[in-house]
């Protein structure tokens, strides 16, 4: 009786050990996802400043000069002002792959886990 209190306390110790390892594997995938939708959104934010300045040249070119000027600086702006919306777009998506932050694949596995211990220790 006793090596099998032995037995089951070891595969018990072993199954909690690798759900923590698999626990940690998803949050570090899921901090991933976190840094790339971060960082994708402060390229938009830095394109998106970008757009701005081109903006205001593109005001003060069509004060200044004729129209091919201004008609440039107004597409660059455009460009730009779409480049910084794909950004956003793409670091929302990012962003939304790693929500929840819980590490939903681990609480099923535990809960699955403790459903089989309860099922064998009633037998």
């Amino acid at each position: 009786m006793s090596e099998l209190v032995q037995r089951a306390s070891r595969q018990l110790t072993e199954l909690v050990r690798g759900e923590l390892r698999l626990a940690q594997a998803e949050m570090k995938e899921k901090g991933r996802h976190f840094g790339k939708g971060g960082g994708l959104f402060g390229g938009a934010g830095v394109v998106g400043f970008l757009a701005l300045q081109a903006l205001v040249v593109t005001a003060i070119a069509a004060l200044a000069v004729p129209l091919p000027v201004w008609a440039a600086a107004l597409i660059v702006t455009v460009a730009l002002g779409i480049i910084a919306g794909v950004m956003a777009l793409a670091g929302r998506s990012q962003v939304g792959r790693a929500t929840p932050a819980a590490p939903q694949q681990t609480i099923e596995n535990v809960k699955a886990d403790v459903a089989e211990i309860k099922g064998k220790v009633q037998r």
